[in-house]
Parts: structure tokens; sequence; C-alpha cells
């Protein structure tokens, strides 16, 4: 059962891409750039609605208030595709994402986020990619916007830990915006390499904003993984999944 409910959402998730996708790719360069921001957040909301229907799949949010009203740079745990959905729906709707270049390929999903004001870059680059970061980040959170990063680059599955990157630091050590950390275990019930999606309640804790002002790059980094870690380590690790 917990099979085919996963598919039949998959079906609908790709759906939900194919439309709302379509309105920002023949609407958005027609109206103001927060008309497709607010599309964006529809698309997510609407998953996060379809996954509690179909799948049993629930999220709990503590610290919701630590989001600030203003432009900031957020900086989240990645262990699944979950948080890549849940997170246009839960945050502030100017958002800018950085994320693998390779994506704005994709047919209408791609297309779709170049209205969306992402930020691109080429992992492979190196130094070039945090100047990517810092230079378009930069400008977005001048814009009053919040720049969302996966500071491990890459998903990570509950009880591993791979490296935090340092272009979010460099771009809160360069532009003073704080940095707000969001911890989950949605690799729990929605599996980095698996079909199932699980039911339960993801646990997502947002934490208190940690400032820049006068504050090194690497500095910065290391409290966001201390305290992203910490709190992902506290909640469940597991799952029935008979």
């Amino acid at each position: 059962m917990i099979l085919l409910r996963s598919l039949l959402y998959f079906a609908l998730l790709m759906l939900s891409v194919a439309v709302f996708g379509l309105v920002i790719i023949l609407l958005g360069g027609l109206l103001p750039g927060s008309f497709s921001d607010r599309v964006a957040t529809a698309w997510g909301r609407t998953n996060l609605w379809l996954q509690r229907v179909i799948c049993g799949l629930r999220y709990r949010i503590v610290g919701a208030d630590n989001l600030p009203d203003g432009a900031c740079i957020v900086m989240a745990k990645h262990q699944s595709t979950w948080e890549t959905i849940a997170l246009r729906g839960l945050l502030p709707p100017a958002q800018s994402w950085v994320l693998k270049r390779e994506l704005l390929h994709l047919p209408i999903f791609g297309w779709g986020l170049r209205f969306v004001k992402s930020i691109p870059i080429d992992r492979s680059a190196g130094r070039r990619a945090v100047f990517k970061v810092v230079e378009d980040g930069s400008a977005r959170l001048a814009e009053g916007r919040c720049v969302i990063i996966f500071p491990e680059g890459t998903r990570t599955a509950p009880g591993q830990r791979k490296k935090y990157g340092i272009g979010g630091g460099v771009l809160a050590e360069r532009s003073g915006h704080p940095v707000v950390p969001i911890a989950h275990n949605a690799g729990v019930f929605w599996r980095r390499r698996g079909v199932k999606k699980y039911p339960g309640e993801i646990r997502v804790a947002i934490g208190e904003a940690i400032p820049a002002d006068g504050r090194k790059a690497a500095e910065i980094v290391a409290d966001v993984e201390d305290w992203i870690e910490a709190e992902v380590a506290a909640m469940p690790g597991s799952v029935d999944s008979s």
C-alpha cells in the first residue's frame, strides 16, 4: 500500500510540475516577478497537502518565529527531495535558491526556475562557484529576498554527515546578512534513493538567526553545522517500514 500511494503521489507531483511550471513559463515574463514567486510557493504548498492526504506524510515546525521579516540566508540540512519541495511552500515567497546549473535544462521545471531568480552554479568550478554565490546572492539579498543554500551540496542519508561548503558563509561574511539554520529528518520518511514515502511526521526545526557582522565565513559555517547536526541527532532516525 505504501508503494502504491507513493507512486500515485509521484504521478501527481509530475502533473503539478507541468501545470504550475507552464503557468510560470507562460506568464512569468509578462507579470511582476512576485507573480512567479507566489505560483512557486503555491506549488510547494499543494505538494505538502498531497503528501499528507495521499502518503500520510505530515510535518511539524518548531521555531517558525525565528524567520526574519526581511532578507536572510537560509542554510538547511539536505537529506531528501522533500525539503526542495517543502521549503518552497513553507518559507516566504521571495526566495532565490542556490542550485546546480544542470537543473535549468530540465523541461518545464528547469525553465520555470529561470523566472524565480535562482542562482545556478557549476559545482565543479571550485572558487569560481563561491564567487558566483557571493555575487548573485548579494544582489538577491539587496532585493529583500531569502537566499536558500544546502551547504552539504548533495543529499546525505540520515546518520551520515558531509563537510559543509564555505559558500554560504562567505556570502554572509561579505553581505552582513544573518544565517537562519534549518534542521529536519525528512530523509527518514523520504529516502534519497527510495521510491516509497513513509507515513509519519517530519520534524523541522528553525534556529535563531546566526549573526554575520564582523565574523569570518568559516566561523559562521561552523556555528551553522554544529546547530543543525545537533538538532538532527536529537530527532527520530527510523520509521516503521512495514
